[in-house]
């Protein structure tokens, strides 16, 4: 089962290496074909224009690459066999937000071109998002004076379950069943 396991991840790893790299090279030409169709007056674009976009384009480089990086498989050059199925890309934490930051680089990428360069502001919903998992996570616990481990714990009571087996056999114990031994102590 691990096997069918490592050779799942190890599929959906490839196809996301494949799309990452077409990510990093498809936005750019889409959004060049979408200003020569719609936005001719845009081109050749402008310095702040360009500013933006390479302001944009060095984490995302830097994302993609670092996903690629750990999400590669390797296989045995003669035989094909996987060796190693990489760090599992559909992990949540701070792999999603790495997609995530991707996406929505390629999306003002596109959008720019497509629509003008307002479509940039769409960007500011990285740090916008940034703040509040920070604010909920850090900020907020300590100026409530409890930590975030503490607040999720008050928030959800947990209730102590037995399993089903520690059921069965406190059952027999109150029953009176030969067959279950108290053990009061060892010494």
């Amino acid at each position: 089962m691990a096997n069918a396991a490592a050779k799942r991840i190890a599929n959906r790893n490839e196809a996301a290496v494949k799309t990452l790299k077409l990510g990093m090279l498809l936005p750019t030409l889409i959004s060049i074909l979408c200003r020569v169709l719609f936005r001719r007056d845009s081109l050749p674009p402008s310095k702040g224009s360009l500013a933006i976009y390479i302001a944009t384009f060095f984490p995302a480089f830097f994302l993609s690459n670092y996903l690629i990086k750990i999400g590669t498989t390797r296989r045995d050059p003669t035989t094909g066999t996987l060796i190693s199925y990489g760090e599992d890309l559909n992990q949540a934490g701070v792999t999603e937000w790495c997609f995530d930051i991707l996406y929505v680089t390629w999306a003002c990428q596109i959008g720019s071109g497509a629509f003008g360069e307002w479509f940039w502001w769409l960007y500011m919903v990285i740090p916008v998002y940034a703040v509040f998992k920070l604010w909920v996570s850090v900020i907020s616990p300590m100026v409530r004076g409890r930590s975030s481990s503490q607040a999720s714990e008050m928030a959800i009571p947990e209730k102590e379950t037995a399993s089903k087996r520690q059921e069965k056999l406190r059952k027999r114990v109150e029953r009176g069943d030969p067959r279950v031994k108290m053990q009061h102590g060892r010494n």
